[in-house]
């Protein structure tokens, strides 16, 4: 039997801000060419399906707001109601023009650096450490490079086949029997391109090629947004009066969460010591395909200094559904930061439990379907459970003492009367192709 998906550190802050009236939260999206229209679509929709579940007013939510330099989308969500009612001002710190840029590429030439990057951990030994991690997630990281062997593998099958059948039956040139198989097999690549599209196998591709260069400390790009949204979320923290600071990273976007906090913790001592509570929370996170690389030796040190720190509490939830992240993964004992298990003072470490926020219904269409599996940390609960992206990031308690804490209720609070949603059915298939990694 599995061991269940608990940790909670022994040095855990005991920090709590009490009610938290005033937040700021930066959210941080993964490898997503489309975050900044994709993530306010997503939210709202949600949020409402949420209402809608839990028979609550839907929360006051403002109109979203970009910065001139395109780099951080702003809306302010008003929840609750009465002494529970909380002031959220949600930012979404946008990376998403480098992801574009990365995607840009010549799809022959992002293939070559994704077998590459493969090649090279697997030489490494990093390849089957990640599997031994999370199998699952070991398939996707080899999906892109065996597609890009299947996709060449079956213009030349075509072209052999052609070859065979049209030099004997029609007697034609070898030549002319060869070109026709090659521009057939090429053709099906071409008129397959939205297909493949839709099956995330540029992106996977491309988020592959970036997390290897990242490890690697080739992500010069990369670095300076972090260090400019380090420098905007200093200067957001010092002008308000706020409760509680919490940033929230899935899937590629938790490790930037991470390595975001690291700085933020390095640039002002006296942040998460006075002034608000400083939180982070990291759902469906990928930080391993990075940080056991044996090149990441930066952001392993950054992941140490939060495993250590008191200074802010870091929630890390995981689901076993998910192909995309490391369910049971710890960083204190799986990454070998030289921290005992004694002095770790973060992350603590929660299982999402789809099975009981999720209707049956709903669990039997999604379970097959990676990707819309992968998002059900950002989208809303069909049941009331300890997993709850809404309560957890807008409600009137602060991170700690919401998951430590013995009363975890939806967003709305003790009055809620909790019901199962409706079914999805084929209406929730509408934006699967668009969701992000």
């Amino acid at each position: 039997m599995a061991q269940p998906i608990a940790f909670t550190p022994p040095r855990l802050s005991s920090r709590s801000t009490g009610p938290v009236r005033r937040r700021i939260l930066f959210y941080l999206p993964g490898y997503d060419p489309n975050a900044g229209r994709r993530y306010r679509t997503l939210f709202v929709r949600e949020i409402h399906r949420y209402a809608k579940y839990f028979s609550i007013k839907p929360p006051q939510i403002s109109r979203a707001v970009m910065c001139q330099d395109g780099h951080v989308q702003t809306w302010t969500v008003e929840a609750g109601i009465g002494e529970g009612r909380t002031h959220t001002s949600y930012e979404i710190l946008l990376w998403d023009d480098i992801v574009r840029c990365d995607m840009a590429r010549a799809h022959l030439t992002g293939a070559w650096l994704n077998a590459l990057a493969l090649l090279h951990v697997a030489a490494t030994g990093t390849l089957f450490r990640l599997y031994r991690a999370s199998w699952k997630c070991g398939n996707v990281i080899l999906y892109p490079f065996t597609m890009t062997l299947l996709l060449p593998a079956v213009v030349l099958l075509l072209a052999a086949a052609s070859h065979g059948v049209l030099s004997v039956s029609l007697e034609l040139p070898a030549e002319i029997a060869i070109a026709l198989g090659l521009w057939a097999g090429l053709y099906l690549i071409w008129k397959s391109a939205p297909w493949l599209e839709r099956a995330f196998l540029w992106q996977l591709m491309h988020d592959w090629v970036f997390n290897w260069q990242h490890a690697r400390g080739r992500r010069a790009d990369y670095s300076a947004r972090l260090d400019a949204f380090a420098d905007h979320a200093l200067s957001r923290i010092r002008e308000a009066q706020a409760d509680e600071v919490l940033l929230v990273g899935h899937s590629t976007g938790a490790l930037t969460a991470v390595e975001l906090a690291a700085r933020l913790l390095a640039r002002d001592e006296r942040l998460g010591c006075e002034g608000p509570a400083l939180s982070l929370l990291t759902v469906g996170s990928s930080l391993p395909i990075v940080a056991m690389q044996p090149s990441a030796r930066v952001t392993r040190a950054e992941i140490k200094s939060l495993v250590i720190s008191q200074r802010l509490v870091w929630v890390d939830y995981q689901a076993p559904q998910d192909w995309m992240n490391f369910p049971g993964f710890n960083p204190v004992h799986d990454l070998g930061l030289g921290v005992p298990l004694a002095e770790a003072a973060n992350p603590v470490i929660r299982s999402a439990k789809f099975r009981e926020i999720i209707g049956p219904e709903t669990y039997r269409q999604i379970r097959a379907r990676p990707f819309r599996m992968h998002f059900q940390f950002l989208m809303a609960n069909e049941h009331a459970g300890a997993f709850d992206i809404f309560a957890l990031s807008l409600g009137n308690q602060c991170l700690r003492d919401r998951v430590i804490g013995d009363k975890a209720l939806p967003l709305g609070g003790a009055g809620v009367q909790v019901q199962a949603g409706p079914p999805v059915g084929s209406g929730d298939r509408r934006n699967e192709a668009g969701l992000p990694l």
